[in-house]
């Protein structure tokens, strides 16, 4: 257990407790003086506060010495020189060099080394427009100023800070929505860790956490635990599995009287945008497709009758590149129509619809995308005076009528949940929603934590 939680404490040697006795461990960057191996350190002291103060002052005497240019003469490879009696000196090979230290990093190219670590676990279009693009933009400070046409530099960028000077504040102080602050913060806390882990950080401390309750709902029943260290603890929806998609990690859901409210508030809005998204987003709680597959449905898809009642989902249409592609899996997937499905369906198939038409268009007849749907279902911000408009749920999570906002790409956990906690057959669900059994048992029937064993 460690006791001094500070960034001042040696950078190349680290206490350590080993089976109830402290020691000394070594950077590797020393590995050459001590015969080519990683060197520990034997304290000859009981792990309690009071020895662990007097072994991070012994480290910082041994790192001077180590660190000086005349290391050679300085360093004492006995230990006595330090307070230590060892049975035995350490066999030193003097001529090899000790590497300098490499110079402090600064924030942004920490991101542009984490972009190139990152890009292969990403979707191109994930990749390219939410972390190269959205974020890379909020790290450099960059704001897009509608009237210019350009994007300009707003106060304190981060890209340019030295690790050691960031602050939390000026990442807060940037004029984007808080969601998009918390997944930067996050990006950029998973991005120090791994420079902790590869060794490339003098600093112990992560300084990328986003301070509790900012941005959060008090009733949001997601909200993250922060511990006393400052490492934030992974609940299920955090927590990393096979997936590469973003969307497909976040799996929290609405419940059933929360979906009933969201779809009945975007049919009663007075302004027509809502109302004219309302059927898409319920078609997505009835369904839980992918966004991209909603956008890019055409009426040739869907079958309705008798014989056929099915959805056929085998393209995706993506609104930042605006390109039609196949389906995240590659696959076309049938999904077979329920009543409450086929009533919504039967409601909006105009009479005069065309093989190739949209089942859903905005206003102007063009598809919807992410960020269409988001203006309307979080909410948009105006650059010219920063004033923030809440979209239909935002309102709802802050009247309080939900329990907390979720993002649009949840309509599909939503889905998944309810069926699977109402014991719909899960190789059946998993089919329909391109998903797998094993997904749906490990992260959805997991989750619901009133679910019993059957009484036999």
């Amino acid at each position: 257990m460690a006791y001094a939680k500070s960034n001042h404490i040696p950078e190349t040697i680290t206490v350590q407790s080993d089976k109830g006795s402290l020691r000394l461990q070594f950077s590797t960057k020393y590995n050459p003086i001590f015969g080519g191996k990683r060197k520990h350190q034997g304290l000859a002291m009981k792990d309690t506060p009071e020895n662990w103060q007097k072994a991070i002052a012994i480290a910082w005497r041994i790192e001077e010495d180590l660190q000086h240019s005349d290391w050679q003469t300085l360093f004492d490879p006995t230990f006595a020189k330090y307070g230590l009696k060892t049975k035995y000196a350490a066999e030193l090979k003097l001529a090899a060099p000790i590497p300098e230290p490499e110079p402090e990093m600064t924030v942004g190219e920490m991101w542009e080394d984490y972009l190139e670590w990152k890009r292969p676990q990403l979707q191109p279009t994930t990749f390219e427009f939410l972390f190269q693009k959205n974020y890379t933009n909020i790290i450099r400070g960059l704001t897009y100023n509608r009237k210019q046409a350009e994007f300009e530099v707003f106060g304190i960028a981060m890209w340019g800070l030295l690790l050691s000077d960031f602050n939390i504040n000026t990442l807060l102080q940037f004029p984007c929505a808080i969601s998009s602050k918390r997944r930067v913060c996050a990006s950029l806390f998973e991005a120090f860790a791994r420079l902790q882990s590869l060794g490339k950080t003098r600093l112990a401390i992560n300084p990328f956490v986003m301070p509790t309750g900012v941005g959060e709902n008090k009733t949001d029943k997601y909200k993250p635990q922060t511990n006393a260290d400052g490492t934030v603890d992974l609940r299920w929806w955090d927590k990393a599995d096979s997936e590469t998609d973003s969307e497909e990690k976040d799996r929290r859901y609405f419940s059933k009287e929360e979906r009933d409210i969201i779809i009945k508030t975007f049919y009663d809005c007075r302004n027509d945008s809502p109302r004219q998204v309302a059927p898409l987003v319920e078609f997505r709680f009835l369904t839980g497709c992918r966004s991209g597959e909603a956008f890019a449905l055409e009426w040739k898809d869907v079958f309705l009758g008798r014989d056929k009642d099915y959805i056929r989902f085998s393209k995706s249409f993506s609104g930042r590149n605006k390109s039609t592609q196949v389906t995240k899996t590659g696959e076309t997937r049938l999904f077979k129509i329920y009543p409450k499905l086929n009533d919504l369906l039967m409601r909006i198939k105009p009479l005069d619809a065309k093989p190739t038409d949209l089942v859903f268009t905005k206003l102007n007849g063009k598809h919807w995308s992410s960020s269409s749907v988001a203006d309307l279902w979080l909410g948009w911000r105006r650059s010219r005076d920063d004033t923030f408009y809440p979209g239909v749920v935002t309102q709802l999570a802050d009247d309080g009528l939900i329990d907390g906002y979720l993002p649009f790409y949840c309509c599909r956990h939503t889905f998944i949940s309810l069926q699977a906690h109402a014991g719909a057959d899960l190789l059946l669900l998993a089919t329909a929603c391109g998903n797998s059994v094993e997904a749906i048992q490990r992260h959805y029937l997991g989750i619901d934590t009133t679910v019993k064993l059957i009484d036999i």
